[in-house]
């Protein structure tokens, strides 16, 4: 009876092991919106909507951080997007931001003039929205480790699309398997990896690295091109083709940005 009694004990606690586990290892859900705008004016209004209204609501919801990104001065797009980039815990939480937002006076209050804005006078031209899932290998987001001013800072926002989702697949265990350890060791300090469950360019793959400038982020490819990890998987015949176009956009944070 007592080894009985024994047993049963050593199976509940495995069984919570297993839970916990199962509840640690649970990968957030991400939204990445892009904001296409035209002008000066409507930069403007947008970020005094995610500054002041936007990001305060989400915070007193249960969403500890929202990045807000812009592309780099050098890049074709410069002044024309801005990137939203919000992580929920579930889909259940994506979900349900929307109407927590309607209920909330302050929100209400201090987004109005992005909320009651006319139509000939709007905050921005187009958003484009993805709906993604963090990777098995890094399944929460992480803030970024640098802090080095926000302004000189080179965040690193890359798509890969696939040709099939078989080969997009492939890449995704390429990452899991040992890619994103390489930008790990090399301090690339990344924000997410990320499958796209919903978006514009599927089947494709989405991360974020971020550097403290243009010059270390390409020594930091550099180093990533003579890795020896890398040349020991680049080559093998499970990974051929799994990348038919790379997305490449080279932002800075916003200096309201939570990451």
């Amino acid at each position: 009876m007592k080894q009985l009694k024994t047993l049963s004990l050593g199976f509940f606690a495995f069984c919570l092991l297993l839970s916990f586990n199962l509840v640690a290892q649970k990968r957030d859900i991400y939204e990445l919106k892009t904001y296409h705008i035209d002008s000066p004016a409507q930069e403007a209004m947008l970020d005094n909507y995610l500054e002041n209204a936007f990001i305060p609501a989400a915070h007193r919801n249960g969403i500890a951080k929202v990045g807000v990104f812009k592309p780099i001065s050098t890049q074709a797009d410069a002044g024309k997007k801005v990137y939203v980039f919000i992580p929920f815990k579930s889909m259940d939480e994506f979900m349900g931001l929307e109407g927590k937002l309607a209920k909330d006076a302050a929100y209400q209050t201090a987004g109005s003039a992005y909320i009651n804005a006319v139509f000939d006078n709007p905050p921005y031209k187009r958003i484009e929205t993805s709906i993604l899932q963090a990777m098995t290998g890094q399944p929460k987001f992480a803030e970024s480790k640098l802090t080095n001013d926000k302004k000189d800072r080179v965040y690193e926002l890359r798509s890969y699309e696939a040709a099939t989702e078989r080969l997009y697949k492939a890449k995704v265990k390429m990452f899991n398997s040992g890619e994103m350890d390489i930008f790990e060791k090399l301090n690339c300090s990344p924000i997410f990896y990320a499958e796209t469950i919903a978006g514009a360019n599927m089947p494709n793959l989405v991360y974020m690295t971020t550097h403290e400038n243009m010059d270390i982020r390409n020594e930091h490819w550099k180093q990533f091109g003579a890795d020896p990890d890398w040349a020991g998987m680049k080559d093998l015949p499970e990974y051929a083709n799994t990348v038919s176009r790379n997305d490449t956009r080279l932002l800075y944070p916003a200096e309201y940005s939570d990451l």
